[in-house]
């Protein structure tokens, strides 16, 4: 028998799962597809305060979220790292008073450490003159983080694994019901059904927390959700420096464009209300062009949808809170807990930056014992000074004279120290096993599926990195034979 069953992986049941196995319970996590293959892989992949909810007077979340920003930073530095945000101040929208005083409440409410500060940005001034348009001069540079939000779920995974859980892609729960005083569950999977017992369960199901509500607690009414959707376009790179931009839009909604694996400019997202299911969703026309029309009203030179490379749509579980708009849903996350028997505890909303924190509170909730521990402890790989990232690719480099430095850089992103785990004793390209395409080799594919839960082609090139982007049609066939003759 199980301490924990948790129902779903994405970020929030792979945050409750590394916490709960370091503090020695014996867990279970079951995901019917791969990790993050929803929600937590549709992100604008920030790990940010949310500038926009001060607007909304949410300022405890705010304040949770840039403390959690730098503790991230600082357990997953290969993953996350700083990037600075251009806010364009626009006549007619909000007044620069009113952005100013925003951002220095940004600045200063989570005891911001590792980040510089805000400030002031002359628009018609390189390198910002030539994106945007001739009527905007001024604006405000502030700090934020990227992540890589499928590979912060894997690695979240990879640590409750090394203290004992019991990990289970592509296993669906598709029975639950209470037997005396535990859960009796049954797990669906390509080897069969199976059932476990488990004393708690944790519903982390996202978009579909309702549906296991039903399971567990039929004859029940189930409706806590608005499900609103997000999407984002991927252009050709349509500015050559490191800055990223934040544009206000007319609705007093705000999109990002985004530098983006090197070559490309992430630009979105939307939030539009969405009805049906979120399995397999794609960005519809109406969000594409709203996506390039709100781009257009600052960049120089316009976009279109044709223009896109690729897409990405998912569907942000909120919790319904009766909001006059999809944009001022709260992004806080709510529990609800049935402890008419052995207990079920249901987790709605919740936002990537604020995942470690969640799963304190979840445990809480569910009166498990024992010391948080996570604030300080490393994801794999993690194990590198925040501000010394690049002398540590340095080191790499020294280490692997052998690979080229943009493949250090990437494996050093992705892996961390993990990397030298990966390569091993391999003193050249020809120790990597098959070439697979780009600076792909059959030996890191090998890494994925022993140490990373990958199992297809797709677990790899769109969820543990970005892959699809950079080879070929006939590369990623070759990556999805691999893993299908490897099954």
């Amino acid at each position: 028998m199980f301490d924990l069953l948790i129902i779903g992986g994405g970020i929030n049941g792979a945050g409750i799962a590394r916490d709960a196995a370091g503090r020695g319970l014996s867990v279970c996590l079951v995901e019917k597809d791969d990790l993050a293959s929803h929600t937590s892989s549709a992100s604008t992949k920030l790990v940010h305060g949310g500038l926009r909810y001060l607007e909304h007077y949410e300022f405890r979340l705010v304040r949770e979220s840039l403390i959690e920003r730098e503790r991230l930073l600082n357990i997953a530095p290969h993953i996350i790292w700083p990037m600075r945000f251009v806010l364009p101040h626009d006549a007619g929208l909000r007044p620069k008073w009113m952005l100013r005083l925003g951002l220095f409440l940004y600045d200063n409410l989570g005891g911001r450490k590792l980040l510089p500060p805000t400030s002031d940005v002359n628009l018609r001034s390189a390198p910002h003159g030539d994106v945007l348009e001739q009527r905007l001069t001024h604006g405000f540079e502030y700090s934020d983080c990227w992540v890589e939000d499928a590979r912060l779920v894997v690695l979240n995974c990879m640590d409750a694994k090394e203290r004992g859980a019991d990990i289970r892609t592509r296993t669906e729960c598709t029975e639950l019901e209470r037997a005396g005083d535990h859960w009796s569950a049954t797990l669906k999977s390509a080897s069969g059904e199976n059932t476990i017992t488990a004393k708690t369960v944790v519903n982390a199901a996202g978009p579909w927390v309702d549906r296991v509500l039903g399971r567990a607690l039929p004859g029940e009414q189930h409706q806590n959700l608005r499900l609103v959707k997000g999407s984002h376009l991927i252009f050709p790179k349509l500015f050559d420096h490191d800055r990223s931009y934040i544009f206000q839009n007319k609705d007093d909604r705000i999109i990002f464009a985004i530098p983006y694996e090197r070559d490309f400019t992430l630009v979105g997202t939307t939030d539009q209300l969405f009805k049906g299911d979120p399995a397999g969703i794609d960005i519809s026309a109406e969000e594409a062009a709203y996506i390039c029309d709100a781009a257009n009203e600052y960049l120089a030179t316009d976009i279109a949808p044709e223009g896109a490379v690729a897409s990405y749509a998912g569907v942000r579980p909120l919790y319904e809170n009766n909001a006059a708009s999809n944009s001022t849903v709260t992004r806080d996350y709510q529990f609800e807990l049935d402890d008419t028997g052995p207990k079920l505890l249901s987790i709605f909303g919740g936002k990537l930056t604020t995942y470690r924190k969640l799963a304190e509170h979840a445990l809480e909730k569910l009166g498990v014992r024992g010391d948080s521990w996570t604030a300080n402890s490393d994801l794999p790989g993690g194990d590198i000074n925040p501000v010394r990232f690049d002398a540590f690719v340095d080191q790499q480099c020294e280490a692997f004279p052998w690979l080229a430095s943009e493949t250090v850089l990437r494996l050093a992103r992705a892996y961390g120290t993990r990397m030298v785990q990966l390569l091993g004793d391999a003193q050249g390209t020809n120790d990597l096993g098959a070439h697979m395409g780009g600076d792909v080799y059959a030996r890191e594919l090998e890494y994925l599926a022993a140490q990373e839960f990958a199992t297809t082609g797709e677990d790899v090139l769109k969820r543990r990195s970005k892959l699809y982007l950079h080879l070929s049609q006939d590369e990623q066939t070759r990556i999805d034979q691999w893993f299908e003759n490897a099954a």
